[in-house]
């Protein structure tokens, strides 16, 4: 008997001490394993940190009295070493309701604490995502209160950060710069191909992120990181899942999603599809006239006719569907490596222009049919992470990516039997090598290498509807043309004192350009481009906490944005009586940013957050009027039409602030608030400044939120100011169909503002209710140099389940 009670006394002491060897600790709120966890003693004569699956050994910490739990934006947690040797559970932390610092990772590729970043980061988290709902990925943007949203058409959205838009802001998708040779200086679309209801979470660098990104990241990066596999913790398989369903009244939107993640010790998957239906857009009832949509075409027994709308606030046509899949891979052998594969596929019906749809000239409608062709979209990358205790590094990151991309125009004239077809087709391979090196207890260097090419293939022909002969016609781009990027650069971040950490980088880039022009139809040979050429970028900044509660930051940096297919071998109609043609005689433009930055904790309640900047963009690639062969205007598409081209001949300044607010009123009920204030100016004819067209109007929400126990109700408002006639950029003046008529017949944006509630609430563990009203007093309204009114009011309603 005696030997047994000894055997199972040995037994549970094993048990015990295994047990205590390591640690596991999570988000209270998902169950999510946090990495970065800071574990010591209180004299920190013993630390550890917590990795990516949220363990750690606390082996050291057997004598300790007290061990510390410490992660930025999270309650700190203490216990005895008997305490956690005792659990038969993970440690949990609870998230704070306001904090000075949170984790991200769109600064410099590698995860740290902003309290430590002089950058501003906007940061939109799963729990805002899933409580807006929104539409699509330029919606999801919107949401962060920072990125203004512009639509030339429903499936559309362009986001302009700080006066800079299209290819002068980067879109990243897990690590990945999505920015290809032939992003545009107009309004893009790129953005909706990413999947809202995939995407874990995202992040918007405001300001320049060139000595981290390369070339376009000159207002801002946004960097979104979709779902990524769960692994167990346990010996037990981790089985998850979501569904949605969704449903919008403005435009019947129907929208259903599912994902599945399967989890074992050292792998797992996770698969996502999403299937959205979205009918012609409703606008609201109260607001400019100007924007009703009175008459419309259609061909009808071979003859384009021109109808009237019985329904003007319907715009149509404007509906579109929408297809996103995605599948990814984690394999994780040991502590030092984590595999990653992913997989996304996205493609559209054809997407109606709808503002090309609604230009008139001479009092009839210039086009019968200008619509996108389906917009397809697949991306595979592969990701490994290793760390090491090596001399070179403690973390190595590898990311490679192949994307396919193609997009089509396609418009025929009123009363015109030729359908015109521009086709597109964009092959994307690139490389990235990430390193993180902690030099010494307060300094950390972060370095890299990334390579990019980019394969434009381009084609056109003209189709007679009536008889379906096909004939050749000029194409948007040099077919079979290239795109490369090769880039090394270095950041530095040394914490000189607990008060104190200052930041510095710097990048080198170098991109060649192989197209050749062939422009037929203007009997003038542009030759074959070939360009190499570099740029170099640096930033150096500062962060000053002389209490827990104070930060003060200040950034200077430089960002670039080298020509592409795009801007040296275009060929198309800008506006009517326009055309671009090519131009290889370009150089990178640049931009020179400085910003301030303030934030304040009063308490644990209210926080106050302040920042201001000021861009100037020097040697930027602009349209203006060109020659070729010696004319300044040339017949296009059947129109005399005035020459023009991108040149380096012009600069610009462009400043502003950004302020918010964040009130904890009482633990359930939190009132919060955004504004953006913004200017520019850049070199106009003869001398003379002109606004820069991509400088939104002020904006800003205001949200109340209510949070009694398993039901969440968000009362805001979001409001914008005018942009009058006279500070309207010289390019939308000239776009009068955009926008609303002021009583000299001139255009201008008017302000406009909407009162809006969102609410979810949770039944059960497994399932909740979403349930929203946008636009309660149904404005009619249509954001600045947007081609299509916003949605009147808009009753939401969606159902989410979890497994």
């Amino acid at each position: 008997m005696k030997k047994y009670l000894l055997t199972m006394l040995l037994t549970v002491l094993y048990v015990s001490g295994a047990f205590a060897q390591s640690i596991t600790v999570v988000d209270k709120e998902t169950g999510d394993p946090l990495e970065g966890v800071n574990i010591f003693t209180k004299d920190r004569s013993i630390a550890e940190v917590t990795n990516s699956q949220g363990n750690a050994s606390i082996e050291d910490f057997a004598e300790a009295e007290t061990i510390i739990f410490s992660y930025v934006g999270y309650n700190t947690v203490r216990f005895s070493y008997n305490e956690i040797a005792n659990r038969t559970s993970p440690i949990a932390l609870q998230q704070k309701p306001l904090s000075m610092g949170d984790m991200v990772v769109s600064a410099n590729r590698w995860k740290q604490d902003t309290r430590e970043v002089p950058v501003s980061v906007a940061q939109i988290t799963p729990e805002e995502a899933q409580l807006q709902n929104p539409q699509t990925a330029a919606d999801l943007l919107g949401v962060s209160n920072e990125v203004f949203i512009q639509k030339s058409q429903m499936g559309g959205g362009s986001p302009m950060i700080r006066g800079f838009a299209t290819n002068r802001v980067l879109l990243v998708i897990d690590g990945v710069r999505m920015n290809n040779a032939i992003f545009r200086g107009g309004n893009l679309q790129n953005v909706i191909s990413l999947d809202a209801n995939a995407i874990e979470n995202t992040e918007v660098v405001l300001g320049p992120g060139s000595v981290t990104y390369g070339s376009d990241a000159i207002g801002g990066v946004m960097s979104f990181n979709t779902l990524t596999p769960k692994l167990s913790v346990s010996s037990e398989p981790r089985i998850e899942g979501n569904t949605l369903t969704r449903i919008s009244s403005a435009n019947w939107g129907k929208t259903g999603h599912i994902d599945l993640n399967l989890g074992f010790k050292n792998w797992g998957s996770v698969t996502s599809l999403t299937y959205s239906d979205y009918q012609d857009m409703r606008m609201g009832t109260d607001g400019p006239s100007d924007y009703r949509r009175s008459q419309y075409v259609e061909r009808i027994n071979g003859q384009d006719q021109v109808l009237t709308n019985e329904r003007p606030n319907i715009q149509h046509p404007t509906g579109y569907n929408q297809v996103n899949v995605m599948q990814k891979f984690r394999y994780r052998p040991s502590e030092s490596w984590d595999l990653k594969l992913g997989m996304h596929y996205s493609t559209t019906t054809n997407l109606p222009r709808y503002d090309r749809l609604t230009e008139k000239q001479n009092g009839q409608f210039r086009k019968a049919e200008w619509y996108y062709g389906p917009q397809q979209w697949f991306m595979t990358n592969f990701n490994a992470t290793y760390y090491s205790d090596a001399a070179l590094f403690d973390k190595l990151k590898t990311t490679v990516a192949y994307q396919d991309y193609e997009e089509s125009r396609n418009d025929r004239d009123f009363q015109d039997p030729n359908l015109r077809n521009r086709e597109e087709h964009v092959r994307s391979y690139s490389a990235n090598v990430d390193f993180e090196k902690q030099l010494t207890n307060r300094s950390t260097l972060f370095y890299g290498l990334e390579g990019v090419i980019n394969k434009v293939y381009s084609n056109a022909h003209v189709t007679d509807i009536t008889t379906n002969q096909q004939t050749p016609t000029s194409t948007r781009y040099p077919d079979d043309s290239r795109w490369q990027s090769y880039a090394a650069f270095v950041n530095y971040k040394n914490n000189l004192s607990e008060k104190f950490t200052l930041t510095a980088g710097a990048r080198y880039n170098q991109y060649l350009i192989d197209a050749t022009i062939d422009a037929p139809q203007f009997q003038y040979n542009f030759g074959r481009a070939d360009i190499n050429r570099s740029a170099v970028t640096g930033s150096a900044g500062f962060v000053y906490r002389p209490t827990e509660s104070w930060k003060i930051d200040g950034h200077i940096s430089t960002g670039f944005r080298a020509p592409n297919i795009d801007d040296i071998g275009k060929i198309f109609d800008s506006e009517p009586g326009s055309v671009i043609v090519p131009n290889s005689n370009l150089d990178p433009e640049y931009a020179y940013n400085f910003e301030l930055g303030l934030q304040k904790m009063f308490g644990d309640r209210l926080k106050l957050d302040l920042s201001a900047f000021y861009t100037i963009l020097d040697n930027a690639l602009a349209r203006r009027d060109f020659t070729v062969n010696g004319q300044d205007s040339v017949v296009y598409d059947g129109t005399l039409s005035q020459v023009q081209a991108i040149q380096n001949v012009a600069s610009a300044k462009v400043w502003g602030a950004q302020a918010s607010m964040e009130l904890q009123i009482s633990p359930s009920l939190n009132l919060s608030s955004d504004i953006s204030l913004q200017k520019g100016e850049e070199d106009g004819p003869n001398g003379t400044t002109v606004p820069v067209r991509h400088v939104a109007p002020t904006f800003g929400s205001t949200h109340l939120t209510y949070e009694p126990g398993n039901l969440t109700i968000d009362a805001y408002a979001d409001y914008n100011g005018e942009i009058p006639f006279s500070d309207l950029a010289p390019s939308e003046k000239g776009k009068p169909h955009l926008y609303a008529l002021n009583s000299n017949g001139n255009p201008y944006s008017p302000s406009w503002y909407t009162l809006n509630l969102k609410s979810s609430y949770n039944i059960s563990d497994n399932i909740s209710l979403n349930f929203g009203v946008e636009n309660i007093t149904n404005q009619r309204y249509r954001p600045y140099s947007s081609g299509i009114a916003a949605p009147g009011r808009n009753i939401i309603f969606g159902i989410r389940g979890h497994i």
